[in-house]
């Protein structure tokens, strides 16, 4: 058995580009609760409640939605040490960038697809204002009075070409462990689902139904429990937000999920916190066939087609 690599402590923040950044922004804060935490130039820095860095989301102005990159952040300088020279070995290394607002130094690279990535150590952690100061001081900031009131950054789905060069390079280079996937008769990697941590999955990767690289499916920010999700699908329909699917469950991984439209046009996922734990240190892959898949999620519901094909930044065909 391999030894396990926790090189890589958790899925830091994303940045998403936009259209529409201001749209997008109030959608965010006024629909979402989250709160903003900076701007600089044409990008906007915004945290879930419970967040405890500067920021996990960053809007960025652009012609086209989709994904700028995304963060890892380390969990020692000696570890960051270590997933840079594994990168660099790779071949998919860009070099060291000075960070950004809220994190020191950042090594960036992509993966074998072409998404953007990033991993940092050096961090500033939240400081609440006195408006936002929780009663509770091991939280990182006030429940929020308004919107749907997202706790923190969950998870991100990735569509890849070649979803297994994409998993094994998170495996083999950055230590991420394969908690379960999908392989069809025919021996594709159709999913897969790897954690750095002790959640079951921080990104998914799925395949691209176009071919194309480096688009993004969604990403996902958690919320308590599941009345927090029916009560997310009320206020999206208050508000005249597109919902695409949910409120359901996944059969894969048994989130509970909720799928909507941000108005720079990226699909975005409210999902109860965490999914599952994995404690076990000597977990088996979990294997779905694709006549498991066929069924639907948990309950029987057929997955919606847009969700198999629908990424961003658009391709032609959709």
């Amino acid at each position: 058995m391999t030894e396990l690599c926790y090189d890589l402590a958790h899925l830091a923040h994303i940045e998403l580009l936009t259209p529409k950044l201001e749209e997008s922004a109030r959608f965010f804060i006024d629909v979402m609760g989250m709160s903003e935490t900076t701007r600089q130039g044409d990008s906007i820095y915004l945290r879930g409640w419970d967040d405890y860095e500067h920021h996990s989301l960053k809007l960025t102005q652009s012609p086209k939605p989709g994904l700028g990159h995304y963060a890892f952040r380390a969990s020692s300088p000696q570890a960051l040490q270590r997933r840079v020279a594994a990168i660099g070995k790779s071949g998919w290394g860009k070099g060291w960038s000075d960070g950004d607002l809220g994190h020191g130094p950042a090594y960036c690279f992509t993966d074998p697809d072409g998404h953007n990535m990033e991993v940092y150590y050096e961090t500033e952690w939240y400081v609440a204002p006195p408006e936002l100061k929780p009663a509770l001081k091991n939280q990182s900031s006030r429940f929020p009075d308004h919107g749907v009131g997202l706790r923190r950054l969950d998870h991100i789905n990735i569509l890849a070409s070649d979803v297994r060069a994409t998993r094994v390079f998170m495996e083999n280079v950055l230590g991420c462990r394969l908690t379960e996937q999908i392989v069809f008769d025919d021996g594709s990697e159709k999913a897969s689902w790897v954690t750095v941590c002790n959640k079951t999955y921080d990104v998914a990767i799925s395949e691209d139904a176009y071919g194309a690289k480096g688009r993004l499916h969604h990403f996902t920010y958690a919320v308590d429990n599941r009345e927090d999700i029916l009560r997310a699908a009320d206020i999206c329909l208050e508000h005249g937000v597109f919902i695409e699917s949910g409120p359901h469950k996944h059969a894969v991984q048994q989130t509970f999920f909720l799928y909507v439209y941000e108005p720079g046009g990226n699909r975005f996922e409210i999902a109860t916190a965490g999914a599952r734990l994995l404690l076990a240190p000597d977990w088996k892959p979990i294997v779905w066939t694709q006549a498991e898949r066929q069924k639907g999620q948990a309950w029987g519901m057929k997955t919606i087609e847009s969700f198999h094909k629908r990424g961003t930044p658009p391709v032609e065909d959709e």
